[in-house]
């Protein structure tokens, strides 16, 4: 029995342990997931979407605009003291009367100068611009996420390295403490490496501060709450000179064409001939078709013998169908029509200039993002290969100073640099990175890590 037990709530622990584990790996934020999280949840990105389905509906309507238009109406009357009788169109006096009338009434534009064909397709211009502007603010969303990202990557970094040099630290204090004893050291050894430990101290709270606040801004890019308990996954950043691929600006530059940016600029330019075009149509003539069918009874009506004329026989009888076609022509309307065409024509020429500038500054981006990222792989490795320096003069200061050659003092000082030197790599390496990133972004190409 007692086994049984022991069996049961080891295997009981096992999955606890099992779960927990899973439960975990589920709470860790990678950067797809940060993205996608923000892609569905940001409210800027909903509120543009909401643009998307207004505009989806403005193209409806354009649609079924050309659909003819259709009304009927129906009325009744009663009347007295002087009054018309319908019929023979005799003067009623002094008596009251009642009448009804029922009527049907279509007309369609057979000619408008093609306003409604460039404004159908203006509107469909309009929601392309629409859904190129959700994916504009997604892909400055996942920018701004990757920054964060490898901000927090970055910190934490900081913070092992900063770690590592407290434990560094506070092992040779321990040592020193061991030579003051046995008189191998001057007790001033022990202060100056107890002073170094608690700079080195500040130094880990400084750094966990940092992690601490560059997670906090990735859940605000999230709108999420904040939890203590928020992780991200750390993908192993390895990066020489042979991994840069930057790339050439102006071939970056012709595939960044199909950027949102541009591709919403180049569409409103389309737009804006689209809606010359329609201002222009004004000046054509409006050609119409319009049709009618309506009838009417009055309690003032008699048949031909003088009897009663009842309702359903005047209804019948006086069914009145008509069609005609109506022909307007715009002669003068105030220059209306003259300033609407010159003001579309600005517009056009103020969106032409709008793509310009737009592919100005998108140049002038990838210029500098190229340009960034080879100064930082120059630097990374500059830092990379001060690291290497750095730990070597670290190795034979400690050494010296663990068999009393060395002051604290010096000791101090060089494991200062090192780590000045570590954290200026890590610096170098995730500034770089985001370059990367950025360029990735420009080429068209998914932000992962």
């Amino acid at each position: 029995m007692q086994v049984s037990a022991i069996k049961h709530t080891a295997a009981v622990i096992a999955l606890t342990m099992l779960f927990s584990v899973t439960l975990t790996a589920q709470d860790v934020w990678t950067l797809e997931r940060c993205i996608e999280y923000a892609w569905a949840n940001n409210l800027t990105v909903q509120k543009q979407n909401l643009e998307v389905s207004r505009s989806g509906n403005q193209l409806l309507q354009d649609k079924l605009d050309f659909l003819p238009s259709l009304s009927a109406s129906f009325g009744h009357s009663l009347n007295w003291g002087r009054s018309v009788d319908l019929q023979n169109l005799e003067i009623i006096r002094n008596k009251l009367s009642q009448s009804t009338s029922a009527s049907a009434n279509a007309s369609v534009y057979l000619l408008d100068g093609l306003s409604k064909l460039y404004s159908l397709q203006s509107s469909r211009k309009n929601l392309e611009i629409s859904i190129q502007e959700v994916e504009r603010l997604k892909g400055e969303i996942s920018v701004s996420i990757a920054k964060s990202y490898l901000q927090i990557l970055l910190s934490q970094e900081i913070l092992a390295a900063a770690e590592e040099s407290f434990q560094s630290i506070s092992e040779q204090r321990d040592r020193t403490a061991l030579l003051v004893e046995a008189g191998s050291q001057p007790y001033t050894a022990l202060l100056e490496i107890e002073s170094q430990l608690a700079s080195e101290r500040v130094q880990v709270v400084t750094a966990q501060g940092q992690v601490t606040a560059n997670t906090l801004a990735l859940q605000q890019l999230l709108d999420l709450p904040y939890s203590p308990d928020f992780r991200i996954a750390a993908p192993d950043i390895s990066l020489t000179a042979a991994s840069y691929t930057g790339g050439n600006t102006d071939d970056i530059y012709a595939s960044a064409q199909s950027m949102p940016v541009i591709q919403s600029a180049r569409l409103a330019l389309e737009k804006g001939d689209l809606d010359l075009r329609t201002a222009q149509g004004q000046y054509w003539p409006k050609i119409s078709l319009s049709a009618s069918y309506g009838t009417f009874y009055s309690s003032s009506s008699y048949a031909p013998d003088g009897s009663t004329y009842p309702f359903f026989e005047q209804f019948r009888d006086n069914i009145n169908p008509a069609i005609s076609i109506g022909l307007s022509i715009p002669i003068f309307n105030n220059w209306t029509v003259r300033t609407n065409v010159k003001n579309a024509r600005l517009s056009r020429q103020s969106l032409e200039l709008d793509l310009r500038i737009r592919q100005q500054e998108l140049y002038k981006e990838i210029q500098t993002a190229v340009t960034e990222a080879g100064t930082y792989l120059r630097q990374m490795e500059a830092a990379m290969a001060n690291v290497s320096s750095m730990e070597e003069s670290f190795r034979y200061v400690e050494e010296k100073f663990n068999a009393g050659a060395l002051n604290g003092t010096d000791y101090t000082v060089a494991r200062t640099n090192l780590f000045k030197a570590r954290s200026e790599y890590i610096q170098a390496k995730y500034q770089y990175v985001f370059q990367l990133k950025i360029i990735d972004y420009y080429k068209g190409l998914p932000l992962t890590l």
